[in-house]
């Protein structure tokens, strides 16, 4: 599999996180795979956002779990951007994505959206909590997924073979070039973030990693000088 860059929550860097603009960006843009991320609103909405507060990306107040849809709807996301569901990105963009639980509770929500419109083969579900990877695993046994961890140790490869997870998604300030090894002979992917640089675009491709999120269309171009 050749070197994947992966857009983190569209191309964040240069759009408003988690909108539809900011998806659309990545995808002409030309990343491999788009990541978004995952909340449930008080109706059960898939929300995309990664706060579990909206206060940071919009101009309205509280966590997300207090608000209906509807109410969400009136909050302006970044440059006159709504916050988006899952089932809007789906249908905005065509690249594969990366949906990252950051509620468990999302996890059957996501299942159910998967199975019903045919998207086990496009969408990788990734998130920190081993427990909504091994819920996702439970209910859709096809899906591909990835343990995310941002502070962590040897044992994250143990830890993503116990829940059945394809890949590792590592905090690059962290990574060691021993634990890519381990995670190699252990036939799991190793993908790094958020690489922003060309410095560590370069360490990413020292380390032998198979791909890298970035926050900034600029990082795939400069994948070709890199190999």
């Amino acid at each position: 599999m050749s070197f994947l860059t992966i857009g983190h929550r569209g191309v964040m860097g240069v759009e408003p996180e988690n909108t539809l603009r900011s998806f659309r960006r990545a995808e002409h843009e030309g990343l491999d795979l788009i990541e978004l991320d995952l909340h449930l609103s008080k109706d059960g909405a898939l929300v995309v956002m990664h706060d579990a507060e909206v206060d940071r990306t919009t101009d309205g107040h509280g966590p997300i779990a207090d608000h209906t849809l509807a109410a969400l709807r009136e909050m302006d996301a970044g440059k006159g951007e709504r916050i988006p569901v899952f089932e809007e990105v789906v249908e905005a963009v065509r690249a594969p994505l990366q949906a990252e639980i950051k509620d468990v509770a999302a996890a059957r929500a996501l299942a159910d959206v998967l199975r019903e419109r045919d998207l086990v083969d496009r969408v990788d579900v990734i998130s920190f909590h081993d427990d909504a990877l091994a819920a996702v695993r439970t209910l859709l046994p096809g899906v591909r997924t990835g343990l995310v961890a941002s502070r962590y140790g040897a044992d994250v490869v143990d830890r993503a073979r116990t829940v059945g997870a394809e890949y590792l998604s590592l905090n690059i300030r962290r990574l060691t070039l021993e634990l890519v090894e381990r995670a190699h002979a252990a036939d799991l992917r190793v993908l790094a973030w958020t690489v922003n640089t060309h410095d560590q675009l370069r360490i990413a491709r020292g380390m032998g990693l198979d791909g890298v999120v970035t926050d900034f269309p600029e990082i795939r171009r400069a994948t070709r000088f890199t190999a």
